[in-house]
């Protein structure tokens, strides 16, 4: 009994034994399973913090390449506005480390001046119209003009992506179709050439890729788009739906341009303040030197007939009247007393001065009219006597605006904007699009002025006003009518863009900010951090 109890004893001591170790074997695995778990976890935190850390560092490597570009425009003092300055040029710049002692931080900034880009909010639909068109829309399809016109009605947008909310708007159109990357390729965009073909800049500092992509509305269009309301020499513009008679006298021609030279007389203001409603410059080279005004307060004292009735008298030695026709008729000349007629086919500009309301502005128009174009065929055709010279508009383009405001929002920059938006403007073709740029890059003469404005040298030959297109060949002056208020020479809005840049070449933090410098102080107006 004694033998059975210590074997049964024996047997459950050993069983408890077995329960232990197979309790503490699981105990073991357990624990084991937990420790990994938690070295993962912990590997995981350090692995986040150190990515959090490093998108922190390169998040401020990118802010630093913004202020650094911001510091680069702020001191650009040219008068003009050019993809030949160094505000231009892409950047790759490196900055310390401030947490590993030693190591560097890569980035990258491109700056693009928002004045080489359609503004949606300020173009009128037939613009509009182009510029879906040039996005990839149908010239024939008749929803291009129902979509042109919704853009138009929609209008004011916050940002070019709230198109995407307007009716008939397609992905396709406001983004653009994206092709393959070609990394080896240089970037085709005068503003961000640079590159080096194996991805990496001159200084060794990689570079982020982008695929290549066909311009969607977010490539073309802007909001931003701004400028000065000032002349080439800093004055401020004079808007010619609001001046005075007396501003309007002060109203000289540009330098070069005959400058320095009176535009209007005292009566040639008051018919032009008579028949103003301008909506463009174009309407400028249709203004009448003689209004409905002044005609009706001289109708009564003109006439295009002298005594015998006959279309004026005004002989040669060869007994031929003006312009050649034969002299039909004789007599003194009308017109030489107080209340008399005076015949606007013979009258001299003495002469037509004693008309009310017509001083010797009006009458050398009158005059030159008569001896470029021949006899008036009756007194209503002095109505077609035209206010401004051609060589006078282009004289005053640049010194006037037809809208009130210290700035004026939607010109296109014919220093920056590329073959493409060019062509879309008002009497533009490719061609003659084409032949801006060409224009803009070729060397300056040496007696440029260009050359003189600053220490950093400038390539090309940017435009330095507007008036300078109509010395163009291939810019004819109908063109140049057409264009000459769609267009400046400078811009006071860009989109700096700026990225972080790791090891790779990747583009870890990009910050994008739209700056506005027509005030004393540049004020950001978008931001985005990414």
């Amino acid at each position: 009994m004694t033998a059975l109890t210590t074997r049964i004893s024996g047997t459950l001591y050993n069983e408890q034994r077995g329960l232990s170790l197979v309790s503490t074997l699981w105990i073991l695995t357990i624990l084991s399973v937990l420790a990994a778990q938690l070295l993962y976890s912990i590997h995981i935190e350090q692995r986040t913090q150190r990515n959090f850390l490093d998108k922190a560092k390169l998040h401020y490597a990118a802010k630093a390449g913004f202020e650094w570009t911001l510091a680069v425009i702020r001191t650009d003092q040219t008068p003009f506005d050019s993809l030949g300055e160094n505000w231009a040029e892409p950047v790759q710049g490196q900055i310390d480390d401030g947490v590993q002692t030693g190591n560097l931080l890569n980035y990258q900034v491109t700056v693009t001046d928002e004045a080489s880009k359609v503004n949606v909010n300020t173009a009128d639909v037939g613009l509009i119209t182009n510029l879906l068109m040039q996005a990839g829309a149908s010239q024939d399809d008749p929803l291009t003009q129902e979509l042109a016109n919704a853009i138009v009605e929609g209008r004011p947008y916050r940002t070019v992506r709230d198109l995407a909310h307007v009716e008939g708007m397609t992905s396709q159109i406001l983004y653009g179709t994206q092709q393959a990357a070609a990394s080896t390729q240089p970037a085709a965009n005068t503003q961000a050439q640079g590159t080096s073909p194996n991805n990496v800049s001159d200084t060794g500092v990689p570079l982020a890729t982008e695929p290549q992509t066909q311009p969607g509305l977010v490539d073309l269009a802007t909001i931003y788009s701004i400028d000065a309301s000032t002349d080439p020499d800093g004055e401020a513009l004079l808007n010619l739906n609001t001046a005075d008679e007396g501003q309007l006298t002060q109203l000289e021609t540009q330098s070069g341009q005959g400058g320095g030279q009176p535009v209007f007389s005292q009566a040639e203001a008051q018919s032009l303040t008579q028949q103003r409603d301008f909506g463009g410059f174009s309407e400028l080279m249709d203004i009448r030197a003689v209004s409905d005004e002044i005609f009706n307060s001289i109708q009564s004292r003109i006439t295009t007939e002298d005594n015998s009735g006959n279309q004026g008298n005004q002989d040669d030695e060869n007994g031929e009247g003006q312009n050649g026709f034969p002299f039909q008729g004789g007599g003194p000349q009308q017109g030489q007393g107080e209340g008399e007629q005076i015949n606007i086919n013979t009258a001299d500009v003495e002469t037509l001065q004693s008309l009310d309301n017509i001083d010797e502005g009006i009458a050398e128009r009158i005059v030159n009219h008569r001896d470029s174009q021949g006899f008036f065929q009756n007194i209503d055709a002095i109505k077609e006597v035209r206010m401004l010279t051609q060589q006078e508009f282009i004289g005053i383009v640049d010194k006037i605006t037809l809208t009130d405001g210290e700035t004026r929002s939607g010109l296109i920059n014919v220093n920056t904007a590329p073959v493409e938006v060019l062509a879309l403007l008002p009497g533009m073709d490719p061609e003659k699009a084409q032949a801006i740029v060409t224009r803009r890059e070729q060397d300056p003469p040496d007696d440029s002025p260009v050359l003189s404005f600053t220490e950093v040298e400038i390539t090309g030959n940017p435009f330095m006003n507007i008036s300078e297109l109509s010395e163009m060949q291939e810019i004819d002056f109908n063109s140049f009518r057409e264009l000459a208020d769609q267009v400046t020479y400078r811009s006071h809005g860009y989109r700096i863009a700026a990225s972080g840049i790791d090891a790779t070449g990747r583009a870890i933090s990009t910050c994008v900010g739209i700056i506005d410098r027509t005030g004393d102080e540049v004020v950001i107006q978008y931001w985005r951090q990414d």
